[in-house]
């Protein structure tokens, strides 16, 4: 090979240019400083004020410097653990982690295909299915559990997904006493509070209230958090013409304002604590009024918030892997292809949702699916083609020559599995072997489903373990 040559061979995707991130950065000081952030909450209130922030009532105004100090404080990389205490998830520039959503209030079933109200046992099983499936990184509940007392559901879920998978789960959780039983069981599965945080495998899902609000709920989990020092994502849900200006700058500008004004209470509480920032700043459709999930719009500026972070040098959380199509079908596949690719060239280090239909109120598991298989692609597509003396292979293209193949040389046997993607059941038969399999694509999705949940068993923690973890989310209603 010659010397002093640069190859790039893994692809990106650049949406702004740096003096754009300025822009954004310098307008998002302007507002904290001249419109502020409404904190619901008096020991944030509190913080913020003895440390130097203009505080009126709960409005709270935030100088540029406090901004900066929290950046400067906040880590710029974070280790997540799966629950066997090895490290499965390094949350930096340049990596990137796929997983499914949470909280839906419906499920399409296995069997007959309706979608239904949600129940515990949805949870469980697509626990146990992103356990299984081997592109999907980390899990979230899925569903909602309409079948335990709705004041209990999160922990009910927190514990159907720690018992029926190893890999890391983002969860969700009400208020502060979901969140101090939550922690809870991870560290009874942890062996203890320390040994938790030295390794832990749950990150926190957790918003403000758009625009321009901290509720006390959102801020007492921020505050408990960071004591413990576990990681905690705060991402903004700032809809484009309903709670953020319909410009995609302003929107992102109201968004980074929320996350930022987060940040700082946080560090406040606790400096150098685990902080994953993002947003979801996805289009009003002006016509229907539904929030799209699959909207270019949506991913256009998950994208810009992935190089946002890179600027602050902070991990970051996106959406991608949904559709707003109500059922598994062409619109489902094209939407999900077009937003997972587009997060996984940005370099979304988490990047959630995947298995949302109906606009992340239906869980579909056959979507999941189709997800983990378009993952798979989306991982070969950004690794580029590598180019060195053996790839280019020029002493194999003179010993074959003109006319000859290269189906039985040892060089392809050799390097076939590593630069050629092969599929699970995507289609590449010809017409005759796909017409005699007689099945479609959905049909195919559907069966793995059932043959997942039939034939894998997740990994089981101890027996006393898992006695407490249930007599945790059982007593509940005792507490």
């Amino acid at each position: 090979m010659r010397v002093n040559t640069v190859s790039q061979n893994a692809l990106g995707l650049n949406i702004i240019s740096h003096d754009d991130f300025e822009e954004i950065h310098l307008a998002t000081l302007e507002v904290l400083e001249r419109v502020g952030v409404r904190v619901h909450e008096e020991e944030a209130l509190e913080l913020l004020k003895n440390a130097g922030a203009q505080v009126d009532g709960n409005l709270v105004r935030i100088p540029a410097w406090m901004v900066q100090d929290a950046l400067a404080s906040a880590p710029c990389r974070v280790a997540v653990s799966n629950r066997n205490k090895e490290r499965a998830m390094y949350l930096e520039k340049g990596r990137s982690y796929f997983g499914t959503g949470s909280d839906t209030p419906y499920t399409i079933d296995i069997e007959n295909g309706e979608r239904r109200t949600a129940v515990k046992q949805d949870v469980i099983n697509a626990a146990r299915l992103g356990d299984y499936l081997p592109n999907i990184d980390f899990i979230m509940s899925s569903a909602l559990a309409s079948d335990v007392p709705t004041e209990d559901s999160y922990v009910h879920q927190f514990e159907a997904m720690a018992l029926n998978s190893t890999k890391p789960i983002v969860y969700t959780a009400a208020d502060r006493r979901d969140l101090i039983d939550i922690v809870k069981i991870a560290e009874a599965i942890a062996g203890g509070p320390e040994e938790l945080a030295a390794n832990p495998f749950l990150v926190l899902y957790n918003e403000p209230s758009s625009p321009l609000q901290h509720s006390k709920d959102a801020v007492q989990k921020i505050l408990y958090l960071a004591e413990k020092r576990l990681p905690i994502v705060y991402i903004p849900a700032v809809m484009m013409g309903g709670t953020g200006p319909v410009t995609p700058a302003g929107s992102i500008v109201v968004a980074n304002c929320e996350s930022l004004s987060g940040l700082v209470i946080h560090q406040l509480k606790s400096k150098g604590a685990p902080f994953i920032y993002g947003a979801g700043v996805p289009p009003l459709d002006m016509k229907t009024s539904l929030c799209s999930y699959a909207a270019p719009e949506e991913h256009l500026n998950c994208s810009t918030m992935v190089q946002m972070s890179q600027y602050y040098n902070l991990p970051v959380f996106v959406t991608a892997g949904c559709s707003d199509s109500q059922t598994f079908d062409q619109q489902a596949g094209m939407e999900v292809g077009f937003n997972l690719l587009a997060s996984t060239l940005a370099g979304g280090n988490i990047i959630h949702d995947l298995g949302y239909i109906g606009a992340g109120m239906t869980f579909s598991n056959e979507m999941l699916v189709l997800c983990d298989e378009t993952v798979g692609m989306c991982k070969r597509f950004v690794r580029g083609n590598e180019i060195n003396a053996d790839t280019l292979a020029v002493d194999i293209i003179e010993k074959v020559g003109p006319g000859g193949n290269y189906f039985t040389e040892m060089h392809t046997f050799k390097n076939f599995k590593q630069h050629i993607w092969h599929p699970g059941i995507l289609n590449r038969q010809n017409y005759e072997n796909w017409a005699a399999e007689g099945k479609s694509f959905e049909q195919k999705a559907n069966q793995k489903v059932k043959d997942i949940l039939n034939t894998h068993a997740p990994e089981e923690l101890p027996e006393d373990v898992v006695k407490e973890v249930k007599e945790i989310s059982l007593n509940r209603g005792q507490s």
